[in-house]
């Protein structure tokens, strides 16, 4: 029995350094396992470095001409989201500085604007936004209602000075009930914070997963019939080649992860509460299930080229079943339910919670028990994966 095991870790360790050397002597895998991983991490972090759109060029028209409309167009301009850089005179040649690409939104101050205001007539001012984008659109009118909210607010209370009140009075009767806003785990609301590091996990078991697929279906057109598997391979030595291959995927990703998921972290300042040894226990099973998913299903490709097509047509899938980038509460039943078989789709969710809220491993205990059970369910999978294709070896 200790003779068994010992020459079944020497066996391990065997294709251990040979899945090693695989990777480093193949470019393509080589580029994905590391190259992709670095340059994916940065670049789209750096895209998303500005976390809030700020800024958004508008056009104002005045059709009022007096001084609160001036003012009301200067509070506009005062907003961190939009920047008057237009005023023009009719709508037509806002819209045609809109259509041009100029500004990204119009105000229009309506005539008897002041008129109306000193009279106690409730007037309007009209935001016009592009909604086909709406990042732009949130941005263009959250601002312009800020803006609004607050010369609203200095004419009520001017108003009530007028009348013989406090400054006091005057600010307690325009808001009797004031609000607190508290913006937790992502105190700049920003979109690369919400956004990277669940898109980072997605980019880890992508890459491993085509990587793994690309090894497979290199060995299978150069040595025909071969499956992966060395000749005169028994089944009793299936298991050491999957945890000598794993272990060499294993050992990239977790130098990959300590770059993308700590120091892409602290770099671009994305929010991090965790303790980085709940951070691996996570990473852990999530690593071991893509590996063994991957060898699982890379006996399937009969070309390389193969698993870089179905992968990738698979990815955007991936990442909108993900609840990453849509609430997993919205989407269909059936298709999150479907989406579990990628380890990342529980991944997630737990990551987020434990980087970003800071929260303990018992409180994803759930997610971590579930990856845990596809570990054993993919290497299973993996086991009679290449069994069968040993079986389609002696029969050839």
């Amino acid at each position: 029995m200790l003779n068994y095991l010992l020459q079944g870790l020497r066996m391990t360790g065997q294709f251990f350094i040979a899945e090693l050397r695989a990777v480093i002597k193949d470019a393509g895998v080589f580029l994905l396992f590391v190259i992709a991983i670095v340059a994916y991490s940065i670049i789209y972090s750096t895209a998303y470095s500005n976390e809030v759109l700020r800024e958004m060029p508008v056009a104002v028209i005045d059709q009022d001409m007096t001084v609160l409309s001036r003012q009301y167009s200067r509070m506009v301009d005062a907003t961190e989201q939009l920047d008057v850089v237009k005023k023009v005179m009719s709508m037509h040649e806002a819209e045609q500085s809109f259509y041009a690409g100029e500004v990204k939104g119009v105000v229009l101050i309506p005539a008897d604007f002041e008129k109306d205001i000193y009279r106690g007539v409730q007037t309007s001012v009209s935001i016009y936004g592009d909604a086909s984008y709406f990042l732009v659109y949130k941005q263009t009118l959250s601002g312009a209602a800020f803006a609004t909210s607050t010369f609203s607010a200095g004419v009520e209370v001017n108003k009530l000075l007028a009348g013989g009140a406090r400054m006091e009075q005057a600010m307690a009767q325009r808001d009797p009930l004031s609000t607190k806003t508290y913006k937790l785990y992502n105190p700049s609301s920003g979109y690369g914070s919400f956004l990277m590091p669940g898109l980072i996990l997605i980019i880890l078991q992508q890459t491993l997963l085509i990587g793994i697929g690309m090894m497979g279906g290199t060995r299978k057109e150069r040595f025909r019939n071969q499956y992966q598997l060395p000749k005169g391979l028994q089944k009793g030595q299936i298991a050491p080649i999957i945890f000598g291959k794993t272990g060499a995927y294993m050992l990239i990703y977790l130098i990959d992860s300590i770059f993308a998921l700590i120091l892409v972290h602290y770099w671009f300042g994305f929010p991090d509460k965790a303790k980085m040894l709940d951070v691996f226990i996570l990473l852990i099973p999530f690593l071991l299930a893509v590996s063994f998913m991957g060898l699982a299903i890379s006996v399937l490709f009969k070309r390389r080229e193969h698993s870089l097509m179905f992968l990738l047509f698979l990815s955007p899938a991936v990442l909108f079943l993900s609840g990453l980038s849509w609430p997993a509460t919205e989407i269909p039943a059936f298709l999150y339910n479907l989406a579990h078989v990628f380890p990342s789709t529980l991944m997630i969710p737990a990551y987020l919670r434990v980087r970003t809220m800071g929260v303990g491993l018992h409180d994803v205990s759930f997610e971590l028990i579930f990856m845990m059970g596809q570990v054993v369910v993919y290497f299973v999978l993996a086991y009679f994966a290449f069994r069968y294709s040993l079986s389609r070896i002696k029969r050839s």
